[in-house]
């Protein structure tokens, strides 16, 4: 049975994000992750963890200026800096937290620039925080985002991603696999997971088209539940899917499905 984590950037938002820890234990989580835990403070959101019996399990870099479109700047020129101290802020933040996997923001690609030299940017900012991490336990990740939804973001096939990892080593990285964005972009979901399996670090789940909670889109939920048991994987799966009404009512998919 999959291992659920709830993701308290998108679920749970009738209540303030602190508050979101209590939320997803009474549901039966024992593991949460999220996009961004910088609006507060490492010891508030140590103290939440504690305090609700749950596990940080992933999050993501700073994306930058997220107002002005952007997603990250591991890939980008120029911004060596902002990248380094991205990285040593999430790792004060995993460290308080006591998680392990950090999702490495790749940026939006600039305009005029040789795909090449981007790929070549990233794998050089990647090895220094992979350098900065080590003895920490962390692991970075990179997760291939579709372009519907994050038009021109620089990682968007799992080729690439697996590329990147093998690279720099699969003992400090892995690739994110969400159902969401490799549906919507390359489809073949399940030949696509076995095919990667080995390098992946993190599942994410969603319903397609609307980025919903299970059973309410396209996606065979039932098979794709399935298979992600036979193949052995064995991570956590996050439900980072907006919650098409109430988060609580919502979660009746679980039931539905056989998981929790």
């Amino acid at each position: 049975m999959p291992r659920l984590a709830a993701n308290l950037s998108m679920m749970f938002n009738e209540v303030p994000f602190i508050e979101r820890f209590e939320a997803a234990a009474a549901c039966g989580f024992t593991a949460v992750e999220c996009v961004h835990p910088y609006g507060e403070t490492p010891a508030a959101l140590r103290a939440g963890l504690r305090d609700a019996g749950l596990e940080m399990v992933l999050f993501n870099t700073l994306a930058g200026d997220w107002a002005k479109g952007e997603r990250g700047v591991a890939c980008q020129p120029g911004r060596q800096a902002e990248f380094r101290d991205a990285i040593s802020r999430a790792l004060d933040y995993a460290t308080a937290m006591e998680c392990k996997l950090v999702h490495a923001m790749a940026g939006i690609a600039p305009d005029g620039v040789a795909h090449d030299t981007l790929t070549a940017i990233f794998a050089a900012n990647m090895a220094w925080a992979i350098e900065q991490a080590r003895g920490t336990g962390v692991v970075f990740t990179f997760e291939p985002i579709n372009h519907r939804d994050m038009p021109g973001y620089f990682m968007n096939r799992l080729a690439q991603a697996e590329a990147l990892v093998r690279a720099l080593g699969a003992d400090a990285t892995g690739i994110q696999f969400d159902v969401y964005h490799t549906q919507i972009t390359e489809g073949d979901v399940t030949s696509r997971l076995a095919t990667h399996l080995p390098l992946v670090r993190h599942i994410q789940i969603a319903d397609v088209p609307a980025r919903n909670e299970p059973g309410t889109g396209e996606v065979g939920w039932e098979f794709v539940l399935r298979r992600i048991d036979e193949l052995g994987y064995t991570g956590w799966v996050g439900c980072e899917y907006r919650p098409a009404g109430d988060t609580v009512a919502g979660l009746a998919w679980r039931a539905r499905y056989g998981v929790s």
